[in-house]
């Protein structure tokens, strides 16, 4: 029994649950897949194209695997031509279905559907669906006659359309007018300037970025456009025989006046040039200037929207030409005479006698003066300088074009130098130059005084340079060179005076002492020698090194290397190499020095080897007279003798006598 009422306490605390909590099982899920459909797709492929009317519907179906049963709570959205266009929260696990019925134009597109689950969101493929097909519009005019400037009402209206739409208003084929409007009708104010009969239609163009689909043309509506009884008229005295300074008399006026309400104005004008404006009547008086071979004039009548105009063109005669101004010389030098001539060219004698004419020089502070009639003169400044000149007759003045004078500066005396360096056997290059002097210059090369060649310079950074060639050196001295930018002679240029560099040539390499002398510890002296043009470059080698032993650049030809004490190490093959500006290396042939032993050497050991045969002599000679005098005994039978008289024991003989060996006793004193 108390087992029992344990277990039910126990049952009861595992089911207890707070009030106002709320306990749930985590749920796992992933989407598999999403997909849009289009309905129907008649012919049968992943973008259809249907026409108008259909009824279509997008299918979004999602593929969920869950741990639980229930469906999840899902959101769908449905995108065009990437903006959102519907979205809706679903907890069912059918497929969303998005209708658009009877499709028009504007639902053209490519579509989207996007499935997003507690944060995690997968998308579609993109489907396009096109539609095809526009209704005709339908054009209605609330007047169908008005007169010139009456304002009627047009509304175009697209049945059934919807979207961005592009409505257009015509006149027979012009384009009149045009409204973008999101509606499927527009309306619009037409008025007419033309009295007539005008056709008018319109059409219209949905806009689908980024295509565009336009309709058919709608019907059309004929208007009736009165003439307004009202005109302008222009009026000009003289029309005939009209000359340049004649005075001409201009009246623009009304024809007729109807009462109106509009404001009127008259505008009288010539080409571009307001000339005089007024209500109902407008005078102007002028001069008659021959700007063009015509005269046109304008009188134009503006009655609120409305306008007309009524135009006249006379012809005028030219009293003179619009005058020309020269220079001569053709080239003009810097303080040197010059003339400038001011010249009408043609004049109407019939009302004009040439020498009527004035003409002035401008600006007044030029330094030229008058010397006969349009003729000034005087002498060319030192800078450009722009001349302008004007004639002038009954009240009329015309002027010429700006000249520029641009005064040339005299080419100065060349100066001629080697350009680069003169080297003999080779080609060389001289430079012909002026300091000063204007393009184009024509130098001339000369040798003594006869032409060799000819240069132009025509831009800054042209030079004169010419090629020549020489055998000797003196040659080069007798190269001129003149300059010359006008007719006017410059004196020539000074004589070439330049270095002309001789290669080199006849290397040798003089050896003291003389190769087959050399001792050790002789000073020697390698002297290498060439031809030619210093500063010189001399290089002393010994075969089998890399190296140079040593390296000198001297302005004499030859120069030496010297070895104070040679010894044994120092015997080998020498040579010797020079160079010049001249970018040439010549080579000496190659001397062998074998140094020989030092006389007090031979000396030294000759003495030693005559000491040492002398004391070998001497020793063989003792030891012979020591044996003789210590072997007479065993030969003579005798005693032996000291040497201050007394006698000496025998001693005994040695105990190896009998194998032959010497002996050798020291001596007794």
């Amino acid at each position: 029994m108390g087992l029992l009422l344990l277990t039910l306490a126990s049952a009861l605390l595992s089911t207890y649950v707070p009030a106002g909590s709320r306990v749930e099982a985590q749920r796992l899920f992933t989407i598999r897949a999403v997909s849009l459909t289009v309905e129907p797709h008649p012919d049968g492929t992943r973008d259809p194209v249907v026409t108008r009317d259909t009824n279509v519907t997008l299918r979004c179906q999602a593929v969920v695997s869950s741990s639980g049963p229930e469906a999840l709570v899902r959101k769908y959205t449905i995108y065009k031509d990437g903006s959102d266009v519907y979205t809706k929260t679903s907890s069912s696990s059918e497929d969303l279905l998005y209708p658009l019925p009877a499709a028009r134009v504007s639902n053209s597109g490519k579509y989207k559907c996007e499935v997003n689950i507690e944060g995690k969101s997968m998308a579609s493929e993109s489907r396009k669906l096109t539609v095809t097909g526009l209704s005709t519009p339908l054009l209605h005019l609330n007047k169908g006659v008005v007169t010139e400037g009456e304002e009627l009402t047009a509304r175009c209206t697209a049945p059934g359309e919807t979207g961005s739409i592009f409505f257009y208003f015509y006149d027979d084929t012009k384009e009149i007018q045009e409204e973008r409007v999101n509606s499927n009708q527009v309306e619009v104010r037409l008025r007419f300037s033309s009295a007539g009969i005008h056709r008018i239609h319109c059409a219209y163009t949905v806009l689908i970025t980024p295509d565009s689909f336009k309709s058919q043309e709608s019907n059309t509506v004929v208007v009736s456009v009165k003439e307004l009884s009202i005109s302008p008229v222009l009026e000009v005295s003289p029309t005939d025989q009209v000359f340049e300074g004649d005075r001409l008399d201009l009246l623009c006026t009304l024809r007729s006046f109807v009462h109106n309400t509009e404001k009127i104005q008259l505008y009288l004008s010539q080409g571009t040039q307001l000339l005089s404006t007024g209500s109902t009547r407008v005078n102007h008086s002028m001069v008659a200037r021959a700007s063009g071979p015509t005269l046109s004039f304008e009188c134009r009548l503006e009655m609120g929207p409305l306008f007309k105009s009524a135009t006249k063109t006379i012809s005028v005669t030219e009293l003179f030409s619009v005058p020309t101004l020269r220079v001569s010389p053709a080239e003009v030098f810097q303080r040197e005479a010059m003339t400038l001539t001011c010249r009408s060219e043609s004049v109407a004698s019939e009302r004009l006698d040439r020498k009527e004419l004035v003409y002035t020089l401008s600006p007044p502070e030029n330094p030229l003066v008058a010397v006969g009639t349009g003729v000034f003169s005087g002498k060319a400044l030192q800078f450009d300088f722009n001349y302008t000149c004007a004639a002038e007759a009954k009240g009329i003045k015309k002027f010429s074009q700006t000249l520029t004078v641009r005064p040339k500066v005299l080419v100065s005396v060349p100066k001629i130098s080697v350009y680069g360096k003169a080297v003999l056997g080779q080609p060389i290059q001289i430079l012909c130059h002026s300091d000063a002097g204007s393009l184009p210059i024509n130098y001339t090369l000369l040798w003594g005084y006869d032409e060799v060649d000819v240069r132009s310079v025509r831009l800054p950074f042209d030079k004169a340079i010419f090629t020549v060639s020489i055998t000797k050196p003196e040659e080069l001295s007798k190269y001129m060179c003149e300059a010359r930018n006008s007719k006017k002679e410059v004196p020539p240029s000074k004589r070439l005076n330049a270095t002309v560099i001789e290669p080199l040539t006849h290397p040798t390499l003089t050896v003291i002492p003389k190769p087959d002398e050399v001792s050790e510890g002789d000073h020697l002296v390698l002297i290498c020698g060439v031809r030619g043009t210093p500063p010189v470059t001399f290089k002393w080698y010994r075969v089998g090194t890399i190296e140079p032993l040593n390296f000198t650049t001297t302005d004499n030809k030859h120069k030496d290397y010297q070895i104070p004490r040679v010894s044994n190490d120092d015997s080998g093959t020498y040579y010797c190499e020079a160079y010049n500006s001249a970018n040439g290396m010549v080579r000496s042939e190659q001397v062998t020095i074998q140094v020989r032993m030092a006389l007090w050497k031979k000396a030294v050991i000759g003495g030693v080897g005559l000491l040492v045969a002398s004391l070998l002599v001497l020793g063989v000679c003792v030891l012979y007279f020591r044996s003789k005098r210590d072997a007479a005994p065993f030969y003579d039978g005798k005693e032996g003798r000291a040497t201050n008289g007394t006698r000496d024991s025998v001693a005994p003989p040695p105990a190896d006598l009998s194998n032959g060996s010497s002996y050798s006793a020291p001596a007794s004193v």
